[in-house]
Order: C-alpha cells, then sequence, then structure tokens
C-alpha cells in the first residue's frame, strides 16, 4: 500500500483465522461469512483504490444481535473489527485491516418508520441517502444531505463521515439532519442516542457519533429529519473568464445575506470535461462556472436571482442563465454530480481531495493550487462546495507511471496544508480515515490529539474499531492515563488523590 503505514497484523490472531471464521458462521449462519480470497476481494479496498488491503474475514450480519454477537465475540479474543457501508469512502475509512473482520452493514436495508407529522423517518443503515427522499416524496418531502454519491452511498456511512452535499449550505450536514442513533458498543451492548423529539439532556454524544468514521460503534438504525419540498426552486449557472473572480462573488453572495440552496463552483477542466459527459448546457468558454441555485416562496426567488445578477456583474460575470422549469434544473445539477465520473473519462486516475476554508481566502487558495499543479506537474480540475468553502480538487494522474501516484499523494497534501494555513480544516465530508491521517497534526497539537483519543478510549480501550485510521500515532489508553512525575514530584501534589 504504498507508503502507507498500519498497524503490523497480529500473528496470533492470524494464527486462529479457522476457528475465528467457525466462531463466526455460528452466529451468523449461511452466506454471512465470507472466508475464501474471492468472495473478499471486493472488499479488499473502498472509493480511495490506490490503497488495497484483504480482510482476514468478511461478515455480513442482518440482525441487531448478530452484530452484538459478532462485536462481544471479537472483543473477548482481541480481534479487530472494521465497519463498513457502501464502500464509497474516498478517506479510505472503510480500508480493512489483514488480520481483521470486516463487518458490512449492507443487510440492513430496510425503512423502519415513516413519521410525516413529526417529520422523521427512521432507517437501518444500509439504506442509501437517495431512498430516503424516494420514500418520502409522493407527500412533498425530501431528506436535505445529498452527496454526488447520492444514488449509493449508505445512511450509515453518511453518519461515519458527516457527508453532506451540494445543498448543505442552507440546510446543513448529516449531523444537523440526524435525529436518533442505536448502535452497538465494541462489547456487545446496544444503546440509544437521540430520537424523534427536538433535543436531548446531557452530553451530545448524538453528534460526537456523527463523524466518529467507526472509531466507536457500530450504527444499527438511524433517524432522520425531512424537510417538505421548497414552493419554488430555480437554478443559474454564471460563468466567468477568471476563478478569481467567481471565488469572489461567492463570497459577495453570502455577504449579502443570501443563502442559496445550493453554491457550487466548477473550473474549466471539471465543467468541460461534465459538459462533454452530461450534455448540461454548460458554457465552455467559461474559466469558472457558478450554480447558484434559489427556493422559497416564488417572490423571493425571483427577488434573490435579481441581487445575484448584480453581484455576479460587479465581479465581471461574462455568462448568466436561470433554469426555467424544473426539467432544466435538473439538467444544471446533474452536470455537477456527475462532475466526478466525467473526470474519470479523461484521466486514467484521479485522486479526490477534501478541505475547506474560509470563504474569502477562495481566490488565494485557487492561486496557490495552480501554482502547486505547475509545481507537482499534474493537473488539477476543482469541483467544489463554494458557499460553505468545501472544496473538493480532483487530482489527476496515472498510476501505471512510476512515481505519480506519490506526485499525486504530495500535491494532495500541499493542498491541505494550504487549506489549513490560510484559517481552514483538513477535511468537510469526507473524513480523515487513512488519507489525512499522517496530517493531523498540521492542523491539531499534540494536546488536541490525545484528547481526541481518550474519547476514543473511554469507547473503546482495546483499539479493536477501524484501527490505524484518523490519528497518526495511537497511543496506548493507558498511556493517555499515565500520570507524569518529574523529579519525584506529581503535578498539583495539593488536590487529594484518592
Amino acid at each position: 500500500m504504498a507508503g502507507l503505514a498500519m498497524p503490523q497484523p497480529d500473528g496470533a490472531v492470524l494464527a486462529r483465522r479457522a476457528e475465528i471464521v467457525s466462531a463466526l458462521q455460528a452466529i451468523v449462519p449461511g452466506e454471512g461469512v465470507i472466508a475464501d480470497d474471492t468472495g473478499m476481494r471486493p472488499y479488499e479496498t473502498d472509493a480511495l483504490t490506490a490503497y488495497r488491503q484483504m480482510p482476514l474475514i468478511v461478515v455480513l450480519p442482518e440482525t441487531v444481535e448478530q452484530v452484538a454477537a459478532v462485536l462481544r465475540y471479537c472483543y473477548d479474543n482481541g480481534v479487530k473489527v472494521v465497519p463498513r457501508g457502501a464502500g464509497t469512502s474516498l478517506s479510505g475509512g472503510a480500508l480493512p485491516v489483514a488480520d481483521g473482520v470486516l463487518m458490512s452493514m449492507m443487510k440492513f436495508n430496510r425503512i423502519l418508520d415513516i413519521d410525516f407529522p413529526n417529520r422523521a423517518v427512521t432507517v437501518q443503515p444500509g439504506v442509501t441517502n437517495l431512498g430516503i427522499t424516494r420514500a418520502v416524496e409522493h407527500e412533498g418531502f425530501y431528506y436535505a444531505p445529498d452527496p454526488s454519491s447520492q444514488i449509493a452511498c449508505s445512511i450509515g456511512g453518511n453518519i461515519a463521515e458527516n457527508s453532506g452535499g451540494v445543498h448543505s449550505l442552507k440546510y446543513g450536514l448529516t449531523t444537523n439532519n440526524v435525529l436518533g442513533l442505536e448502535m452497538v458498543l465494541v462489547t456487545g451492548e446496544v444503546i440509544r442516542l437521540g430520537g424523534k423529539h427536538l433535543d436531548a439532556e446531557g452530553y451530545d454524544l448524538l453528534a460526537m457519533m456523527t463523524g466518529s468514521e467507526g472509531l466507536l460503534g457500530v450504527v444499527t438504525e438511524v433517524t432522520v429529519r425531512i424537510l417538505q419540498k421548497p414552493e419554488t426552486a430555480r437554478a443559474a449557472l454564471v460563468g466567468f473568464s477568471a476563478t478569481e473572480d467567481a471565488g469572489r462573488c461567492v463570497a459577495d453572495i453570502i455577504a449579502a445575506g443570501i443563502i442559496p440552496g445550493g453554491l457550487e463552483m466548477m473550473d474549466k477542466l471539471a465543467l468541460e470535461a461534465a459538459e462533454d459527459f452530461v450534455h448540461a448546457g454548460y458554457p465552455r468558454e467559461a474559466e469558472a462556472l457558478l450554480i447558484v441555485e434559489l427556493d422559497g416562496p416564488e417572490a423571493e426567488v425571483d427577488y434573490l436571482l435579481a441581487r445575484v445578477e448584480e453581484i455576479a456583474r460587479a465581479n465581471n460575470s461574462g455568462y448568466l442563465r436561470v433554469s426555467t422549469s424544473e426539467e432544466e434544473r435538473m439538467v444544471f445539477w446533474a452536470g455537477r454530480k456527475a462532475a466526478f465520473p466525467a473526470v474519470g473519462r479523461i484521466s486514467p486516475d484521479y485522486l479526490c481531495m477534501d478541505g475547506t476554508i474560509p470563504r474569502r481566502e477562495l481566490p488565494r487558495v485557487l492561486a496557490g493550487m495552480r501554482a502547486l499543479s505547475e509545481k507537482h506537474g499534474l493537473r488539477v480540475a476543482n469541483v467544489f462546495h463554494a458557499g460553505d468553502g468545501n472544496l473538493h480538487p480532483l487530482i489527476l494522474y496515472d498510476a501505471n507511471l512510476p512515481g505519480e501516484l506519490e506526485a499525486a499523494e504530495a500535491f494532495g497534501a500541499d493542498i491541505l496544508r494550504l487549506c489549513v494555513e490560510v484559517g481552514g480544516v483538513l477535511t468537510g465530508e469526507h473524513g480523515v480515515g487513512i488519507e489525512k491521517r499522517d496530517l493531523m497534526p498540521e492542523m491539531f497539537s499534540e494536546d488536541d490529539l490525545r484528547q481526541q483519543q481518550r474519547v476514543k478510549c473511554a469507547f473503546d480501550e482495546r483499539q479493536l474499531l477501524n484501527p490505524g485510521k484518523v490519528f497518526p500515532v495511537l497511543h496506548r489508553c493507558a498511556e493517555l492515563g499515565r500520570m507524569h512525575v518529574h523529579k519525584g514530584q506529581m503535578p498539583f501534589p495539593d488536590i487529594p488523590r484518592f
């Protein structure tokens, strides 16, 4: 796996493989355990396909009781577990470990309850993101977070990575739309967090679980909020001859107090690839394209579109086209949502990065990425959630050419360092996984990382859940709790010790 360091496999666990397979087959009978190389091959990677690792065993539970029993067995026997949803993670979050069980949750694929009066839907974690909207759209409702992979990605994976999408600017990420969870701890205990009620007392463990990347527990049930479809929604394509002008336009729209339902940006390379793929009517002459969607009452939408046009003209926009029908609006978005596969048609391989910056820094960061492209000798296509500063640069390379993967990784690391340098963060919605793990010290101090690891230890003291992810150096829990004694003197000696 290139130069990526993962935990060394436990030889004792590898030696007990046949015993572990037999025990898991007793818990999940029939076809619930996959132990042959051919059957396990589809699970060796997720959407970060540059890295691959065959798991020890794959298990596909169908009930909460089976999940609990598998985790309890693994906990008692010191076997690692990597939870997995649909495998669309772009940060290597579901990469298996050689001495661990990969637990696929895709048989948990039922919608359990639709509650229109409370505007809530309860589903199993293997239900797709788009599946929730499909289940409620006949009553004029929808589920707001809409990642580009929404046709395939599972709601359990959305919880793990705190996924967003093109409409997250106005309606929030997964964490803003989840009401409750049922989850199984590594010990096999089943707990519930939140519910259909608006709020809960005590620590906000629900928010902590959202984005925890499978390090704290395995989600077996999710309750989400659904929204009524807006009365009117119209999208505008706004073209610019310079990406810096487009970046300033984004900042000016938000500064004017306008919060679009979606505010996306594509550079020339990305928009041309998308246009060739989808034929959405994008202006090929533009160096950068904004897709601005306004929703709400018709009079409000008309007024805000006029304001956006004024702001765009003030930022040297040379092209503006507003959708005149629902079909045309969907075509505008189809190009954006197909941008990743479209770019895949013009390059043998690409790395999709994910960093978030303050909106005002968009022009500076876009210029910086151009300079980095020249430095590393690789092209980059920019497609991102401009409204909330969530960047998704696609670094184009050919893995068959010696050194290009390493160059792409170095390019990506420099982009993320640039994001942190301007006051941003390493990830907006793809998670840390293995991709950004070793860059965590760029953003967090040693004390910051230790504190985060203490949370991990509170849920998983033996560090069996999804090991090797997120933390660049994983301390043993005993080390994090160890008291430092200097020259025989404990810190704060006047505090009573029990």
